[in-house]
């Protein structure tokens, strides 16, 4: 492990572990650079969910070490309490079907339930 490697790992765990919902993604959550990265921004921001953005487009060290971090080839990928819980895919299941609400939930991250159940609504 080199020392930019070791770095990246060590500020990736801070900052999932110092932050409840954080999701590391191409551009902000205000400027989403890639329509996963959008998709995801874009439900957690409509469902009123705090989160914590960082643009891996911005460090090289952090866009691969975010992938060595969860074993996951793909970003964006969203923490929750400390866990990764998913990419674009995986997130967008869990919305429609409710899951997100209840991780949401059982972790005490306040988001708004009649967004969420619109969401589902406009994609029944």
């Amino acid at each position: 492990m080199t020392e930019a490697t070791s770095d990246a790992r060590t500020r990736i765990d801070e900052t999932v572990k110092s932050n409840p919902v954080v999701l590391f993604m191409k551009g902000t959550k205000t400027m989403p650079q890639c329509g996963f990265s959008s998709r995801v921004a874009g439900v957690l921001n409509y469902m009123g969910v705090d989160y914590a953005d960082v643009n891996v487009l911005s460090d090289d060290a952090i866009r691969q070490g975010i992938k060595d971090y969860s074993d996951w080839p793909t970003i964006p990928q969203l923490y929750v309490k400390g866990e990764f819980v998913g990419g674009c895919d995986i997130i967008t299941e869990m919305t429609l079907s409710g899951e997100l609400d209840q991780l949401f939930e059982q972790n005490g991250v306040a988001y708004d339930k009649d967004a969420a159940e619109k969401i589902r609504e406009a994609n029944g």
